[in-house]
């Protein structure tokens, strides 16, 4: 293939990424602006329903509308966390309802495979119910661990506990992360503007290897792939 069809091709990719987070990006923006508080529990209650909206487009803006005045802090990262609770509630119950055999049948709607499950598991033997403390601070992870976490059968409360503390101190990171992005918007906006491209390009990269990692280990498991 041609280096100059190559570049094309790589560009209209990045410029379909771009115009995606845009669109993603503004319905985060209206949300809260709309909402407030109530906007960001729904919006992160979406994220750890097994719904890849990332906290990091959430709660940055979260903590810009802190730095205008218009949200408080503390009350920001408290509904985040509620939030992530809220949201990993049902995929608990729907993993501790439907065990291995649902996850053998529909984890692939959900790029979760029985590898994963064996890497949950591995977390909880070495720390416990601290797994979904520590689960809650990664990225990516923490929007998937509730239904693993419903099929090995953690103890409710445990879990309850570990989401809500866990989501608590990742909330309040990116939250501050918002603030400071607010009272230096414009040098960020330079830099953003700069290096847009490359941000975008790693983004991408980063989601591909992901679904690349998991439809790998998916055919792996399914016999005559």
């Amino acid at each position: 293939m041609p280096f100059g069809t190559i570049l094309l091709s790589l560009h209209f990719i990045v410029d379909w990424v771009n115009g995606l987070l845009v669109w993603l990006l503004a319905i985060v923006h209206g949300t809260i602006d709309s909402l407030g508080y109530l906007g960001i529990v729904l919006l992160m209650a979406i994220e750890s329903a097994n719904v890849p909206l990332p906290s990091e487009m959430i709660l940055p803006y979260a903590g810009y509308m802190v730095q205008q005045g218009q949200l408080n802090f503390h009350l920001a990262a408290l509904a985040g966390a509620v939030g992530c609770v809220v949201g990993s509630l049902p995929s608990y119950w729907l993993g501790l309802m439907g065990g291995r055999k649902f996850l053998s049948r529909y984890g692939k709607w959900f790029l979760l495979t029985e590898h994963d499950l064996v890497t949950a598991e591995r977390w909880t033997e070495k720390y416990g119910d601290w797994a979904f403390f520590l689960c809650r601070m990664l990225p990516v992870v923490r929007t998937f661990i509730s239904l693993p976490a419903g099929i090995l059968k953690a103890r409710f409360w445990p879990f309850v506990i570990f989401t809500f503390v866990g989501s608590w101190v990742w909330s309040y990171a990116l939250v501050y992360v918002g603030v400071v992005l607010g009272e230096n918007l414009e040098a960020f906006r330079h830099i953003w503007h700069k290096f847009d491209y490359a941000i975008i390009g790693v983004l991408l990269i980063l989601g591909v290897l992901y679904v690349w990692k998991h439809v790998k280990h998916l055919r792996a498991e399914v016999p005559g792939q």
